[in-house]
């Protein structure tokens, strides 16, 4: 009776699955283990199950433009007080900062244009009706997509010279099947932050810090210093696999620089905003980091013995980590992808 020879690219997958299966568990955290407290708040529905909803059944990966949009339409705005008058609000893409002031008020990132009515009446409602500074922590449409209306309200836009740079040209998005059209320039920035800069508002200092390329080539963080609030932007996804905008160069590499960036700033009680998840703590960060490693890791060394891109997301490098990180808007293959792009 003859057997069924395996090609080589199969008898490698073959391989490499059993190596998989004996492989590393998840890297723990130096930092201490996570525990829901006071700041573990839900994310948002539209991440919820737009990746895959268990390690064991994967399915295929929605188109997350589509998911962060027809949530924006569908979900109510969540306002969250953190610490020192400072809120974080949820429902409009990604997670949103306001610091209301007497003289206007500071907001970290604008979300999604579709949620205008929204915002303006959850901003109403924290007395942050006057928009005095507006931070885009990247250039990525569900964090930047109410400048317009933003600005309208006031605010002076800073960001990064490559987020005014990206936000002023068409760029296409290949995961996402979008093309992005330069915005308005009544969107665009109107002040840029190349190094660490810190400015006031009604005595409160705000300290903005470029990274460098790791989710994007233009990611800044903002630290409100007196609350000991850290707004990371998309460098940071809580309990969630990170989206990799390689197009504008960010790789597997340049998130973990960004995320050992944000455990040097953060301290014990820090309060962390991610771009998209629960508000975490420096552990959760931590966490986050050795995730990174290990599956940048793993990829690359399923790339070095010759596998396609598509033969690793075959043998499923990130299963010990799919159960926590999982189960949100980036699926394991479509993660799996993107580290394999950048290693």
């Amino acid at each position: 009776m003859k057997r069924k020879m395996k090609t080589p690219g199969q008898a490698a997958i073959a391989a490499v699955l059993a190596v998989c299966a004996l492989g590393s568990s998840p890297a723990p955290a130096s930092g201490g283990t996570h525990s829901p407290g006071a700041h573990a708040i839900d994310s948002p529905r539209a991440f919820a199950s737009a990746g895959n909803p268990s390690p064991g059944a994967p399915k295929k990966q929605k188109n997350p433009y589509e998911v962060i949009n027809a949530a924006a339409v569908r979900d109510p705005i969540t306002v969250t007080p953190l610490r020192g008058g400072v809120y974080m609000l949820q429902g409009s893409g990604g997670n949103i900062g306001v610091l209301p002031g007497r003289g206007g008020a500071v907001m970290v990132d604008a979300g999604v244009a579709v949620s205008r009515r929204k915002m303006e009446s959850a901003l109403r409602k924290l007395g942050a009706s006057r928009v005095r500074y507006l931070v885009n922590t990247h250039w990525h449409f569900d964090h930047t997509g109410g400048n317009r209306w933003v600005h309208e309200h006031g605010a002076r836009i800073i960001a990064t010279p490559n987020t005014l740079r990206d936000l002023s040209r068409s760029i296409r998005v290949v995961e996402w099947a979008h093309t992005f059209p330069p915005v308005a320039a009544a969107a665009r920035p109107t002040v840029t932050v190349a190094s660490q800069r810190t400015f006031t508002v009604d005595g409160r200092s705000v300290r903005l810090r470029p990274y460098g390329p790791g989710h994007t080539n233009g990611d800044l963080s903002a630290y409100v210093t007196r609350a000991n609030v850290l707004f990371t932007g998309d460098t940071f996804w809580n309990n969630l696999y990170p989206f990799i905008d390689w197009e504008t160069g960010g790789s597997i590499n340049g998130m973990i620089r960004s995320a050992n960036q944000n455990i040097a700033m953060a301290g014990t009680d820090t309060i962390v905003v991610p771009g998209h998840g629960p508000v975490g703590r420096r552990a959760d960060l931590v966490r986050f980091r050795d995730m990174l490693v290990a599956i940048r890791d793993r990829v690359a060394g399923l790339k070095r013995r010759g596998l396609t891109m598509e033969q690793a997301v075959a043998a499923r490098p990130t299963r010990p980590f799919d159960a926590t990180w999982g189960q949100g808007l980036i699926g394991p293959d479509l993660f799996t992808r993107l580290v394999y792009r950048g290693v």
